[in-house]
């Protein structure tokens, strides 16, 4: 069981003939997602030759869930290019679109998030993220696949290198599924939404939280951990040592006045009875302890 991708997903890749989306898609390719095409407008027809595959070409969306059923797309193009490419996956009827860009303007966001929400039928996850795993069935985005194995903790996470840490950290559990939702101001998959979903999930026991400075995303999902979530959750947020006014990072990470502190946020959710780290491999321990103690 995996929370939103499997084995069962068929992927395709928006900008999958540019040199990131290339790179992309071999990587992912090793990993053993089912990739089932690549869509770049006016290279309909083609198709790219990769290591272990060749994978058709399609001018639009809608041709590539005509032609062959996908229900996932990754955005790998440029930021000015992000707003059409996932407003053209929702009206296909894409049920998952992971948006790896970066530097998405926040209006451009704000709109096709608004859009997807109108529709009611496509989640996004991202902008400015690494993407989801479900370790031994498939991999969409820019997660390293060799760093863990499947197990039966879930973890979403604000950052991708911290993503990559918890996992790495915790190699010899190995995870359900690893979601990466992306720090701008604006996304589109926030923790809670992975939060019920782990909880939904029969095969996740555990789930490992990580936010960071910026916002009150960690305290609204303190918030609904205390009223929502049966499961034992531990968390870290980033940024204990940042400075006041200043963004670091992420464009969402910025602490303004008293709110948005990792102090703060850390109290909300311990209250919540969430056990927080101070350190990500702090975090790792208590998460090891916790599943050894089961």
């Amino acid at each position: 069981m995996a929370i939103f991708l499997t084995e069962a997903s068929k992927v395709i890749v928006q900008g999958m003939t540019g040199s990131e989306g290339s790179k992309h898609t071999q990587r992912m390719l090793n990993s053993g997602t089912n990739i089932v095409g690549g869509v770049t407008p006016g290279k309909g027809g083609q198709s790219v030759d990769f290591e272990g595959a060749s994978v058709p070409v399609f001018s639009s969306v809608s041709e590539a869930v005509e032609a062959v059923d996908a229900d996932v797309s990754v955005v790998f193009v440029p930021p000015k290019f992000c707003r059409g490419a996932v407003i053209e996956a929702v009206d296909a009827g894409i049920s998952l679109i992971v948006v790896i860009t970066e530097g998405v303007p926040v209006k451009d966001t704000a709109e096709f998030f608004a859009y997807a929400q109108s529709k009611g039928s496509s989640r996004i996850i991202g902008p400015n993220c690494p993407g989801l795993i479900s370790p031994g069935k498939s991999n969409a985005g820019i997660i390293p696949a060799d760093i863990t194995k499947a197990g039966r903790v879930g973890l979403v996470s604000k950052s991708g290198t911290l993503t990559y840490q918890m996992m790495y950290e915790l190699r010899d559990f190995g995870f359900s599924s690893a979601v990466g939702i992306g720090g701008d101001p604006i996304i589109g998959t926030t923790h809670i939404d992975a939060l019920q979903a782990f909880e939904d999930d029969p095969e996740t026991d555990a789930v490992v939280m990580i936010g960071e400075i910026g916002g009150d995303a960690e305290e609204r999902a303190a918030a609904y951990i205390s009223g929502h979530i049966t499961k034992p959750v531990v968390g870290y947020v980033a940024g204990f040592t940042a400075p006041e006014g200043k963004t670091m990072g992420h464009a969402g990470a910025i602490v303004s006045g008293s709110s948005g502190t990792a102090e703060g946020k850390k109290e909300a959710l311990e209250a919540a009875g969430v056990k927080v780290g101070k350190t990500p491999s702090a975090t790792a321990q208590l998460m090891r302890d916790l599943l050894q103690s089961q």
